[in-house]
């Protein structure tokens, strides 16, 4: 029986710029209490923030999330770059294997040495992923409103660097900048 479960989501699998984030929520099996809460992307950024507060603040919670650049993902794909990213979170929880149940959402998987799950629509039928989902949520777009200062002409503060019809008209008018997932822009350029 594990004495840990972990709920594995990622957020910025699909934009034109930025990093793809995974999040991990770590609760002691069968204390879980989630009342309310779902998906990322059923939830405004207001109240998003507010559960990421929530979770992140609760003593009997571990949560970690872990980026992948944009780089590594035009280098080495999308697929790889989650998949180091969710190594990346289950070690930054620092909880011994043997004491973990990891249930990952959609198509990510940890590493083959984990008792796991990957879960179809896990965000929204398990709460543990859900909050998983909003620390990878808010996270990833924390960092692009803040790479939205460094790069003021895209409006990453706004659209957070998926292909929206304002970031299409930014590019085209300004062209890429370094952030932008090249492997994912070839149409654009």
């Amino acid at each position: 029986m594990p004495k840990y479960i972990v709920g594995i989501d990622e957020a910025g699998r699909g934009p034109l710029a930025g990093p793809v984030t995974v999040g991990a929520v770590a609760a002691l099996a069968g204390r879980m209490s989630f009342r309310g809460i779902k998906d990322s992307k059923k939830l405004s950024p207001v109240k998003r923030e507010k559960w990421f507060s929530l979770i992140s603040k609760n003593p009997r919670l571990r949560y970690s999330f872990a980026s992948v650049s944009h780089s590594v993902i035009d280098k080495r794909g999308i697929s790889y770059a989650l998949r180091l990213a969710v190594k990346r979170c289950i070690k930054k929880l620092e909880i011994e294997n043997y004491e973990l149940k990891i249930l990952l959402d959609g198509s990510l998987y940890a590493p083959d040495e984990y008792n796991q799950k990957t879960i179809i629509k896990g965000d929204e039928k398990i709460p543990i992923i859900a909050a998983a989902s909003i620390i990878a949520k808010v996270t990833r777009d924390r960092k692009m409103t803040q790479l939205a200062k460094k790069y003021p002409k895209y409006a990453f503060h706004i659209h957070k660097g998926y292909g929206t019809k304002l970031h299409m008209l930014l590019v085209k008018k300004h062209g890429l900048c370094d952030i932008h997932r090249r492997s994912f822009c070839s149409r654009l350029i």
